[in-house]
């Protein structure tokens, strides 16, 4: 069995096909819909911050990959998403169309950074720790673990300077790797309940499709239906991104191939380090 990944938002605007008919089409949909171009250094909707641009970027690369994936390995066994991969997850499996995946990625983009503009949020990149102890760094300080990929790498989600003191903790019980990002919003933390209102709002404007090809969310591992679709596109920003059990379900379901569709490596690379620890 093969399975196509659906990585999160992107570090940066990097390796983009300029040129490519396809990849220019997307970018021009993507224009359209939040008035931002991944073509552009600069987007004509001010309002859009750094972090919107890059899930936008993130979007209009995973459509693009998926496109050029078709074409080498046909269609896959099985879906996979990480984070705000969902959106360009559910329009290669049929539930949406690209449009709407790159008007969802803006619209709750918008409404997340609705968050940073009350309160400072970062990210902070834990490698090296296993999560027992990363668990009581993040108590001891007020933070979340908000995506477990692999048995020693996390991420933490919380407000700036929370992070840089529990990611402070980490370094000196011996992480071997820690930084801190700046975000709008403390993505997959139960923080995220605050704009849970708004963010129903937006999922209830759009219907969504059965999928024509099985994709398993990242919380549960369940294979989504169009009828979950609304609930889990809000409950999956308030929860944790579960990845390293997403990989072992898909394993034990028979797959053996596995192909990023987005920008970058990222989930590959922590397949390998979950693999090397079988």
């Amino acid at each position: 069995m093969n399975c196509f990944m659906f990585p999160g938002q992107p570090m940066t605007l990097a390796n983009m096909p300029v040129g490519d008919s396809a990849f220019d089409g997307l970018a021009r949909r993507c224009l359209a819909v939040s008035g931002f171009s991944p073509l552009e250094e600069e987007t004509f909707a001010p309002h859009l911050t750094e972090s919107i641009r890059l899930q936008l970027f993130g979007t209009t690369m995973s459509l693009y990959r998926f496109e050029l994936l078709l074409r080498q390995h046909g269609l896959p066994d099985i879906m996979a998403e990480h984070s705000m991969g969902i959106y360009a997850a559910l329009a290669a499996c049929g539930a949406i169309d690209s449009t709407t995946a790159l008007e969802l990625t803006c619209r709750v983009g918008v409404c997340l950074a609705s968050m940073g503009a009350q309160r400072k949020y970062a990210l902070g990149s834990v490698v090296g720790l296993t999560d027992g102890p990363l668990s009581s760094f993040a108590a001891n300080n007020d933070v979340y673990i908000a995506n477990y990929n692999t048995s020693r790498h996390f991420l933490l989600a919380g407000e700036w300077e929370k992070i840089q003191a529990a990611t402070v903790e980490a370094e000196a019980a011996g992480a071997f790797s820690v930084g801190v990002f700046p975000c709008d919003a403390p993505l997959h933390t139960p923080l995220v309940d605050e704009i849970a209102a708004e963010l129903h709002s937006i999922m209830a404007d759009y219907t969504y499709q059965e999928p024509h090809i099985p994709l398993v969310d990242h919380l549960e591992q369940r294979r989504l239906k169009a009828a979950d679709i609304p609930r889990f596109l809000v409950e999956e920003l308030c929860r944790p991104v579960f990845w390293e059990k997403t990989f072992r379900a898909l394993q034990r379901e028979g797959v053996t191939r596995f192909y990023e569709a987005g920008a970058g490596q990222a989930l590959t690379k922590f397949n390998r380090w979950i693999d090397s620890e079988l």
